[in-house]
């Protein structure tokens, strides 16, 4: 027998044990549950070819029965949507047939195939309305080490994947619930590497041939994706650098929807927009706190700095504990997979324009704002020079989101250049915005008249600050653009 071929479109929600003790205690589901053991052996070369490919080959034991199941990566904006090739196997040995993509992928190298993972699972089946609920409690191991997986998938079988997201949220009413955006065989890679730290914003995957409406799906997918990817170390361990990416990851979101304004009803989006922004300005406070610890000697100032620091990121894990974070990533997912914007008539031609028309646009458009309010830089105001500062952001984000969309040799070697000299004009303006934000922070402790606090205002370092700015302004004018 063959493999089948089919495409497997679920939403899956990660939650804490006691959590899912309490749904399953609910009685939501109604009806008891199917039990399932699980065990998983999961393969790849010695190379993880099939993982940097985008493929998992994984065969599982489930009760009696043995399925090897071949996934293609593909999550879009929380909801996973993706092919999947399954056959029935005798043993836990993979059976390689041109039915799937594997084969044609490695060639040779299928001999080399061997366990790099393994996950047990206990696993608890409902079906209901056209949906298949699985409550899932295990762990992934690889080698000596392992990590727990306690998670909800729903699996749309028939009707609107409208169901889904509403299904989610009755669950959230019950126990506390966050979009997932790992797989199972991700975490199990993640497993065979270095301990998990902050996650830098991925490289966007689009290609050439998408259209504008596709390419803003993977965009804001790939946001949601790193901003879920740091929020565990934030409200686990406290990780700044985690806070600092969660922070980035709600700015490219935002970005994105500036960006791709055009595509999206207006309401719809300055709400998100206003969302996200109190999202950020929530874990603003403890992030500006650990700039300054950093620049602060040990000593008086510095332990009440560090004690405010504490206050503000309790603040911060609570706003992101609040099911107004929570619902805010799971209203943007749903809006993204399957908002009205992907229907609007009136908005069609904009949505099929190509992803790199669109783009080029856009960049166009942003850079142009940057060069008109950065003329005379050293002579602009305090504020003026932070709105420069927000608009380079935002180009800079756009050079991250379109990369994949110029990738003649030409191309790449202008996005360097361009790139360079916008990273530089940034860090100016950054370093610029800091001095101008620091004696307002210290005001707000109560520290600004504190001697130690002299040397953090850094009030003797502001021309050479902006005689730097300007000369970044200046190369960054003369810098070619990649997109033209």
């Amino acid at each position: 027998m063959t493999a089948v071929a089919n495409e497997e479109a679920e939403l899956k929600l990660e939650l804490a044990p006691d959590s899912a003790d309490q749904l399953e205690a609910s009685g939501l589901f109604a009806g008891g549950p199917a039990l399932i053991p699980q065990h998983a052996i999961y393969f790849d070369t010695p190379d993880h070819d099939l993982s940097k490919a985008g493929l998992s080959l994984r065969v599982r034991r489930d009760g009696s029965k043995r399925v090897q199941t071949v996934k293609a990566d593909g999550p879009s904006a929380g909801m996973f949507i993706r092919p999947e090739w399954e056959r029935p196997v005798p043993d836990d040995e993979p059976i390689i047939d041109h039915t799937t993509p594997i084969p044609a992928l490695l060639g040779d190298r299928i001999a080399s195939l061997a366990p790099v993972f393994t996950v047990d699972n206990e696993r608890r089946l409902w079906v209901r309305d056209g949906i298949e609920i699985t409550l899932d409690r295990g762990h992934v191991i690889a080698a000596e080490r392992e990590t727990p997986v306690c998670e909800v998938e729903l699996e749309l079988k028939e009707g609107s994947a409208a169901a889904l997201f509403a299904l989610a949220r009755r669950i959230d009413a019950i126990a506390p619930v966050r979009i997932g955006v790992s797989s199972k065989a991700e975490r199990g890679y993640r497993l065979l590497g270095p301990a998990p730290t902050a996650t830098k914003a991925p490289r966007v995957v689009l290609e050439t041939e998408m259209d504008a409406g596709k390419a803003s799906q993977a965009i804001a997918a790939a946001c949601l994706r790193h901003f879920r990817l740091n929020e565990p170390l934030v409200l686990h361990h406290r990780d700044g650098a985690a806070l600092h990416q969660s922070r980035v990851a709600i700015r490219r979101l935002r970005s994105a929807l500036t960006l791709f304004k055009t595509l999206f009803p207006d309401e719809t989006r300055r709400w998100f927009n206003g969302e996200l922004r109190w999202l950020a300005g929530e874990l603003g406070k403890a992030r500006d706190l650990d700039v300054l610890a950093d620049q602060a000697s040990e000593g008086p100032l510095f332990d009440r700095i560090t004690t405010a620091r504490d206050d503000a990121y309790l603040e911060a894990i609570a706003a992101l504990d609040s099911r107004r974070a929570r619902m805010l990533m799971l209203d943007l997912s749903e809006w993204l997979v399957i908002g009205d914007w992907l229907t609007d008539e009136d908005r069609r031609a904009l949505r099929e324009t190509t992803a790199r028309e669109f783009a080029a646009n856009a960049l166009e458009r942003f850079r142009r704002k940057v060069k008109k309010g950065g003329r005379r830089l050293e002579k602009l105001d305090d504020h003026a020079r932070h709105e420069v500062r927000k608009t380079a952001k935002k180009l800079r984000y756009a050079t991250d989101f379109f990369v994949a969309l110029f990738p003649e040799k030409r191309e790449r070697r202008r996005h360097k250049r361009f790139v360079s000299a916008l990273e530089e004009l940034q860090d100016r303006l950054g370093l610029l915005n800091d001095l101008v934000g620091a004696p307002e922070l210290l005001d707000n402790l109560g520290l600004a008249d504190a001697p130690e606090a002299s040397h953090l205002l850094g009030h003797d370092k502001k021309a050479d600050l902006l005689e730097a700015a300007a000369e970044a302004y200046e190369t960054f004018v003369d810098a070619k653009r990649f997109w033209r």
